[in-house]
């Protein structure tokens, strides 16, 4: 698929890649021998996470960010709602946009039970002017660099950031 593709249908390719994540996720958490893992999709998108994850009574508010392999973005934008739930966190899906192969992965959140580390000062803009060319600010909106996050080579690790040690059967 082309990266023109990409941009085209680029919500289609978001709920692709989260169905992936999750699928992916859902098969560590069976394979570890927890079994359970919920996922539950928020009706409207505005609370700052598009994904709620329980396993093992660890329950985490994720927003997911996605990006090609070799892609030069080098910041995202986070809703800050996400630090009002308990142990929210951003995901990086790094991609391969030939394959949709997922991976590495970058891990911006506390340990399971603590809350999202602070998101800093600096706050988005919009991508568009206004008739005067002046892009406004976006309060909610904070930008984080990717240099804040931890990168994550697995699935593995990545639901170890997310639950800790899942526990045997």
């Amino acid at each position: 698929m082309s990266d023109h593709s990409h941009s085209l249908i680029s919500s289609y390719r978001e709920a692709l890649l989260e169905h992936l994540f999750a699928g992916a996720v859902m098969r560590h958490v069976w394979l570890s021998g927890t079994k359970r893992l919920e996922v539950l999709k928020p009706q409207v998108d505005d609370g700052g996470y598009d994904l709620v994850l329980e396993a093992d009574g660890i329950v985490r508010h994720v927003q997911l960010k996605a990006t090609f392999r070799g892609s030069k973005v080098r910041s995202f934008n986070i809703n800050s709602a996400l630090a009002k739930k308990p142990s929210g966190c951003v995901i990086v899906l790094v991609f391969d946009p030939e394959t949709l192969e997922l991976g590495p992965f970058y891990w911006f959140g506390g340990k399971p039970g603590r809350p999202l580390p602070d998101l800093g000062r600096s706050i988005a803009r919009h991508s568009k002017g206004n008739a005067k060319g002046v892009k406004a600010l976006r309060p909610q909106i904070r930008v984080l660099k990717r240099s804040a996050f931890t990168k994550v080579e697995s699935i593995a690790e990545l639901a170890q950031s997310l639950f800790g040690a899942l526990a045997a059967p």
